[in-house]
């Protein structure tokens, strides 16, 4: 039988990232996520209902989420659900709690105040896809090639 297992997320972050390093040096994010639901009942009252999910992300991901991430900053997120279980030591109880591991992961909503030209480009995924300044119109008769200032990536 086939199997499938991703999720696909869009919401805004509730807390602030936790990081903190494995005994061997990975790198581990915590992530807790609002996604929000609007819909409108059939007497036409709406409705908000918000769905809370655990995240984690590992490595360089991990790293990225907790510089670059706040509180309320909306996310992007792809990835896989994972069930943990265990014994709960007080009542002896089995438990247990679905998360997502975070497989991908895009900042949203632009750059925060204070961060520079640079701030996102690792996060993101690249660079800006324009030039800071507009490249001068070539001259007649002059090669159509750019200078290096010019090229955009």
């Amino acid at each position: 039988m086939a199997s499938f297992n991703k999720v696909i997320l869009l919401g805004n972050l509730t807390r602030d990232p936790e990081v903190r390093y494995t005994p061997k040096g990975s790198a581990v994010c915590d992530l807790g996520i609002a996604i929000n639901r609007q819909y409108t009942l059939d007497s036409g009252e709406k409705r908000e209902e918000v769905t809370y999910v655990d995240v984690v992300l590992w490595s360089r991901l991990a790293e990225i989420a907790g510089e670059y991430l706040k509180k309320g900053r909306p996310i992007f997120i792809e990835g896989r659900l994972q069930l943990d279980t265990w014994d709960d030591k007080q009542s002896g109880q089995k438990r247990s709690k679905l998360r997502v591991i975070g497989e991908t992961m895009q900042l949203l909503g632009g750059r925060p105040p204070g961060a520079g030209a640079g701030a996102a480009e690792g996060a993101e995924g690249g660079r800006e896809s324009r030039p800071s300044k507009p490249a001068p119109p070539p001259k007649a008769g002059a090669a159509a090639e750019p200078d290096d200032d010019e090229i955009p990536f």
